[in-house]
């Protein structure tokens, strides 16, 4: 299951336990592989940085460097699409998508609503990342794999 996760879905999945840390864990377990692009780790360099992630990465011992370096070690990097503006209010999203299209992905797992609102996006569906779980333990079922 080819799989870009945006940048919320990252965080989360490295700062706390949950959803998106259970997506992160599967990729970790090669039950789905992890795409991602120089603009959206830029984008997580970025949000990490922000003042409201410093106590939390404090407590961990780790820096906003080494997290980041850690999240591309584990995702296959891609060369993002060209693609036309599709999320007027946040661009940002739209390198997730060109992320997604680069990578043939089958799904992109979000909590942001602007991508949710979209659903799917030149057939890759986007998910949040209870969905996503749901979609592979389903496709463990059917005996489907990456």
């Amino acid at each position: 299951m080819r799989v870009v996760p945006d940048t919320n879905i990252i965080v989360s999945g490295l700062l706390w336990h949950g959803p998106p840390r259970e997506v992160l864990d599967a990729a970790h377990a090669g039950k789905l592989t992890l795409f991602t692009s120089a603009p959206v780790l830029a984008e997580l360099q970025d949000v990490l940085g922000r003042p409201k992630f410093a106590s939390k990465l404090q407590i961990a011992g780790v820096t906003v460097i080494e997290l980041v370096v850690g999240y591309a070690a584990s995702a296959t990097m891609v060369q993002p699409a060209a693609i036309d503006p599709v999320i007027a209010d946040d661009p940002d999203d739209d390198a997730v998508l060109a992320c997604a299209v680069a990578a043939g992905a089958e799904f992109i797992v979000s909590g942001d609503p602007h991508l949710l609102k979209l659903k799917q996006y030149q057939n890759i569906r986007i998910v949040t990342a209870p969905q996503l779980l749901e979609e592979l333990s389903l496709s463990k079922e059917t005996g489907s794999s990456q």
